[in-house]
């Protein structure tokens, strides 16, 4: 058997949700029908890079692939000795076996990992092995990082983080020698997008690997992967987190009580990554700074819109578009309510201050007003993130929920 893998060095237990891929992982390596390259492809924050460490941690762990036995020697006692245990008794690596011990702080000497980097210097040819202990750092501190992250944390500012030709040829270096410790030889490669045409050097040793050696590569855009690579290994799609794994996450690994939990789970619609950037925002409590705003259109008090305007401007694009994203949210849920009869209504889950606002957007307008505002949120949003003047942005804003919104009463006051 032969892989490549770009991993996350945790059990699968301790990953969120995903449980239908865990046990697919599983059943690959139980019934031997795991392929030499694997490709792990999920959008950000849908924990594919965790989940690939988990995949390694199980394929090195002792006890998994039978190194530990029970009683392996007869007892002074008398009792024969028992069998070794087999991959097949096992859900997940044990997670303290020497392996295991190893392979979770990313120091398994047969666990290979390559991902995009930047010179430190000017004429610096860079390979992963340069910024290792910067990689342990950043899989500890933000296992579900996006590379945006990773390139921050290794200070690249404006550089762009690439997999050189350089890494490629380091790659085809370790993968020619023997393993330590393991049966397999393990490589992961994070962000493979970043290959570029650099990634034609892996194309035979992808094809046609040295024997137990295992490619595991973790991407989230299919479209930027070379064809050649894309072609030459077996996918495992996964799929974005639902909301109540989110949730769940969120309030039992962080302690986020369950009513603000739902809303982040719901605003992240499956990004583990999105929900703890919105929970370290926790503070900025944009239900009371959209009813200011709605408030403020309902009674045409002008002064107020500006200082609003001005206030909102300079929030920055992120918590700008934070804020546009649960106005949508809201505005969703309250189209929701609107074609349900009460019973329904009540068996949904919402949280009760958001079912509450809800409500009253309802009495404010129509649905056919609020599909428009959806619409304008969306074009809003789409501008910040290119960049548009803020000011701009949302006095034009104001001015046409104003236009669509015709009733001027005051329902959203408490």
């Amino acid at each position: 058997m032969s892989f490549f893998i770009l991993l996350c060095a945790v059990q699968f237990e301790k990953g969120i949700g995903q449980k239908e891929i865990k046990e697919q992982l599983i059943q690959m390596v139980q019934h031997n029908r795991l392929s030499h390259a694997l490709l792990f492809l999920g959008k950000e924050g849908s924990g594919a890079l965790a989940l690939a460490l988990a995949f390694a941690q199980y394929i090195v762990c002792e006890q998994v692939n039978g190194k530990i036995k029970n009683n392996p020697e007869p007892s002074l006692f008398g009792e024969p000795a028992t069998a070794s245990l087999q991959p097949t008794h096992f859900n997940d690596s044990c997670g303290v076996c020497s392996a295991c011990v190893k392979a979770s702080q990313l120091i398994h000497p047969d666990i290979h990992f390559s991902y995009p980097v930047i010179p430190r210097k000017s004429g610096d040819k860079p390979i992963s092995t340069d910024y290792i202990n910067e990689w342990r750092r950043f899989i500890d501190a933000q296992p579900y990082g996006n590379v945006y992250d990773w390139l921050q944390f290794i200070g690249a500012e404006n550089k762009q983080g690439n997999i050189t030709s350089d890494e490629c040829n380091d790659i085809t270096r370790k993968i020619s020698l023997k393993s330590f410790e393991s049966e397999y030889k393990i490589l992961i490669i994070w962000m493979p997008e970043y290959l570029t045409k650099n990634g034609n050097k892996l194309l035979k040793l992808i094809e046609e690997p040295p024997p137990n050696t295992l490619f595991l590569l973790v991407a989230e855009n299919e479209d930027l992967i070379l064809p050649t690579i894309l072609s030459r290994t077996q996918l495992v799609k996964i799929p974005m987190l639902s909301n109540l794994e989110v949730e769940s996450a969120l309030a039992q690994r962080m302690g986020v009580p369950i009513e603000k939990a739902q809303q982040i789970a719901a605003l992240s619609e499956g990004n583990y990554r999105e929900a703890l950037q919105l929970l370290e925002q926790a503070e900025d409590d944009w239900q009371i700074t959209l009813r200011e705003w709605l408030n403020l259109i309902s009674k045409k008090n002008l002064g107020g819109q500006v200082k609003w305007i001005e206030d909102m401007s300079k929030q920055g694009r992120e918590k700008q578009k934070q804020f546009l994203k649960y106005f949508t949210h809201l505005l969703e849920q309250a189209i929701r309510l609107s074609v349900v009869d009460e019973k329904t209504a009540d068996s949904l889950s919402i949280a009760a201050n958001e079912k509450d606002f809800a409500l009253r957007l309802n009495k404010l307008c129509t649905i056919h007003q609020q599909e428009a505002i959806v619409h304008e949120l969306d074009k809003a949003s789409y501008y910040i993130e290119r960049n548009a003047n803020g000011k701009m942005l949302f006095h034009a804003l104001t001015i046409k929920l104003y236009h669509i919104i015709t009733n001027n009463s005051l329902i959203l006051i408490h």
